[in-house]
């Protein structure tokens, strides 16, 4: 079973509070950008939202809300983490909500996982296919951090960093594959002619 999950939980903080995902872009969404990369090469597809998630409730993904609040991007890996172990699936590919040009190759890339993308020399620990088996552990990870208030225990990077996980480059575009919007500016470079 290949599952995915696309994050969605962010505010948006950058770009005026906004659902990011739902940013149009080439006369599509960003969500609808990452659905086409995506469902032709997966089994499941599904989004990881906050508890507050008016803003998806028209789309046809199974929406899975973050299982624990104020945790950052690790409560919707673990959204993401708990779906695939019901689906029966034994891992999970994650992708930020803000990454329109993922490769539609990811999947395959990345197995068998668990293992993360890098470009440009920087690593992207949400991009990345994550072992079901790790549930339990990021669970357990994730609690000691909310009682002990240690932000940045709340990190992808800090949890990942903890579990061996395999680093795919993706240096062969001419752009960065996982670009993500953050800032009004991030957008308007990506629409402006020849950015993409």
């Amino acid at each position: 079973m290949r599952c995915a999950v696309i994050l969605a939980g962010g505010e948006g903080r950058r770009m005026g509070y906004c659902a990011k995902p739902l940013i149009a872009l080439q006369g599509r969404t960003v969500l609808r950008h990452l659905q086409d990369r995506l469902a032709p090469r997966l089994d499941r597809l599904a989004l990881s939202v906050r508890r507050e998630h008016a803003a998806y409730e028209e789309t046809t993904l199974p929406l899975l809300v973050d299982p624990v609040e104020n945790a950052g991007p690790l409560a919707g890996v673990l959204a993401a983490l708990d779906w695939a172990a019901s689906c029966g699936a034994a891992s999970v590919l994650t992708v930020p909500g803000d990454t329109p040009f993922i490769p539609d190759t990811l999947y395959d890339a990345l197995a068998p996982g668990p293992a993360c993308a890098m470009s440009r020399g920087r690593l992207h620990p949400l991009v990345a296919l994550w072992s079901v088996s790790s549930r339990e552990s990021l669970a357990a990870h994730l609690e000691r951090a909310m009682i002990s208030g240690e932000r940045r225990a709340l990190s992808v990077r800090h949890f990942s960093g903890s579990n061996t996980m395999r680093r795919v480059a993706f240096d062969d575009t001419a752009h960065d594959p996982f670009f993500n919007i953050n800032t009004p500016d991030d957008l308007r470079a990506l629409v402006s002619p020849g950015e993409i």
